[in-house]
């Protein structure tokens, strides 16, 4: 899935899903295309305004010398983000009007859209929300940013700088807490028709709070820095007076209509990079969810007589090897071994170029189960990297429900659920479709702007695709099943913020049809209503597209084509939308070949 790092409310950067990024090299080597030196300069001039409004998110990007600053929410921020974003604009228009070279235009173009969506995402906030803080995540996320085994010690550091800062010990700073109560009552009285904040979201987010506060204390005595203990004794009370002041004042005038204004939904899906008519992917996901049913029954029988289980109903199968869960000891050394086999496979069957080291996975942490309940990628910083890696994220459990209750997740931590997943996350997935672009050169603009979620998702779902038919009947059988999950979301997300399909509906198919544990039942519809409206239909729309492009390239190269050589010109393209990448295909790839 992709992970939100969406720090600045009412939008500013949004980089879908932390991105599972493994870095873009820092400066310009002589090895640098000279296209790529020329458009990353164009791209600093995006980043320098993400670093001088939000730092917390360039410093995990990778620009220097921030680590030890923290986003300035004082009052008139938005207005003075959106200046910046004019001006920026402007630059690169101007720019694109100068510049001969095809490539830096078309990275010009993806840089021009990206700072125009930033400047109508907050102009849309503005217009029909109102501002509602999750204090206690963003703080824990300044903070997890610097402190974790791949960030150099020199770097950490600078966490108990951001502690002082967001607490406000350091001289000239106000806490972080009073200035988002302060921007909150502000906007609130003065803004009679903007929407309040979801009451399941704000519930959600004061039950999840102990998991980010334990985990902060946690990463300070791990990483040894010494002297936090008066800041983070500070910032506890802080927090607990903000959430005493978020359940007395904000609770009660929440709204417990989860759907957006039709603006804003429309936005994201635009903005997640889905690029057909909502209708028509919904008509399209629902026939695939019933083929895909129809598979499944298929190979539920075979599996179900290979097993003896006593119903062959492929609901019933899934239930049945469910049951076989890992021992939680050997969860990671089982995933480990996957990784290899499929390696193995993707070298026999010349499917793609596969990188010369390990791929890293580890078990997530109670608040990083509470931030993402699902299996995600988790990055290193994108510029300046010097050998830190994206790593593969497992959580066991699914933290914080609204209603307060842990739920342990099944879905995954059994034998045959290993394969689609570690192909998803991890190789040929997530994890390669970044270690592809990094050791083969890809601009700035390319990684970290054109991306949505609808290249990145359906690169990793296509990749589920292309291993499928070298795995093992129980493999097969759950490649299906994640497809099915995937083509379920595309049409329960806009059913229900469309208000065609009720949340007691889809938490039937979600339960009956799809088989997903109360853990992940309750976990999509939060994504479906709160968590990231609109981000779930991206998996299935990107997962249409490369197979609308594979099979429109087979067709007309026919024996001449070489699915290794279609897969590493794919991954060489960066995070291209689709219709950028069908576009390099047809005018690159094919007359190469033909």
């Amino acid at each position: 899935m992709i992970k939100c790092l969406k720090n600045l409310p009412g939008a500013y950067l949004t980089l879908i899903v932390v991105f599972y990024i493994l870095g873009i090299q820092n400066g310009y080597s002589q090895d640098t295309p000279e296209w790529i030196t020329e458009s990353n300069k164009h791209t600093e001039k995006l980043l320098d305004v993400i670093a001088k409004n939000n730092p917390e998110s360039a410093a995990r990007l990778g620009v220097d010398g921030l680590d030890d600053q923290i986003s300035d929410l004082s009052e008139g921020f938005n207005e003075r983000v959106l200046l910046d974003l004019n001006q920026v604009k402007e630059y690169l228009k101007s720019q694109l009007a100068q510049t001969e070279n095809e490539l830096v235009k078309q990275d010009l173009l993806i840089l021009i859209e990206s700072t125009e969506n930033e400047i109508e995402e907050i102009q849309l906030t503005e217009t029909n929300l109102l501002p509602y803080y999750n204090a206690t995540s963003r703080i824990y996320s300044g903070i997890r940013g610097l402190l974790e085994e791949r960030i150099p010690a020199e770097r950490r550091q600078a966490a108990l700088v951001r502690l002082k800062k967001y607490v406000g010990s350091e001289k000239g700073y106000v806490p972080l807490t009073n200035l988002a109560r302060e921007e909150m009552e502000r906007e609130w009285n003065k803004n009679k028709n903007r929407i309040p904040p979801y009451k399941e979201e704000v519930e959600r987010d004061l039950k999840t709070s102990g998991e980010y506060i334990k985990e902060i204390e946690d990463l300070f005595i791990k990483y040894k820095i010494k002297g936090f203990e008066k800041d983070y004794k500070k910032l506890v009370s802080q927090l607990e007076n903000y959430h005493t002041y978020i359940r007395e004042e904000v609770l009660p005038k929440t709204r417990t209509d989860f759907k957006l204004p039709l603006a804003i939904y429309s936005f994201n899906l635009r903005e997640y990079g889905v690029d057909m008519p909502i209708e028509e992917l919904q008509r399209r996901a629902m026939v695939a969810f019933k083929e895909l049913q129809t598979q499944l029954q298929v190979l539920g029988k075979v599996i179900a007589k290979k097993h003896n289980y006593p119903s062959n109903d492929y609901r019933d199968v899934l239930r049945a090897m469910k049951k076989e869960q890992l021992d939680s000891a050997n969860i990671l050394t089982v995933y480990r071994q996957q990784i290899k086999e499929i390696e193995a496979i993707i070298k026999d069957e010349q499917i793609l170029t596969l990188p010369d080291r390990e791929m890293v996975i580890r078990l997530a942490s109670p608040a990083e189960s509470a931030a993402a309940p699902a299996p995600f990628m988790s990055p290193p910083r994108l510029i300046g990297n010097t050998g830190e890696y994206g790593e593969f994220v497992l959580p066991l459990k699914a933290t914080g429900g609204s209603d307060g209750s842990s739920l342990q997740i099944d879905d995954f931590t059994h034998l045959a659920a290993s394969w689609p997943l570690t192909a998803h996350e991890g190789r040929p997935g997530h994890e390669l479709q970044f270690t592809a672009m990094v050791e083969r050169g890809v601009s700035q603009a390319r990684v970290i702007f054109a991306a949505n979620s609808v290249n990145i998702e359906g690169w990793a779902l296509y990749s589920e695709e292309i291993i499928q038919p070298f795995l093992p009947v129980e493999g097969q059988f759950m490649t299906l099943w994640s497809r099915l999950v995937r083509s379920g979301r595309a049409f329960l997300d806009p059913g229900l913020n469309l208000g065609t399909i009720t949340p007691e509906d889809a938490r039937y198919i979600l339960s009956h049809e799809i088989v997903l544990s109360e853990a992940l039942v309750r976990s999509e519809l939060e994504r479906y209503q709160f968590r990231a409206p609109g981000q779930a239909t991206s998996y299935f729309n990107g997962y249409l597209r490369l197979m609308e492009l594979r099979a429109e390239t087979e067709l007309i190269l026919g024996e001449k084509f070489d699915q290794l050589a279609f897969h590493d010109f794919v991954l060489g393209q960066g995070l291209l939308p689709p219709k950028l990448i069908k576009k390099a295909v047809l005018e690159e790839f094919i007359p190469a070949y033909k």
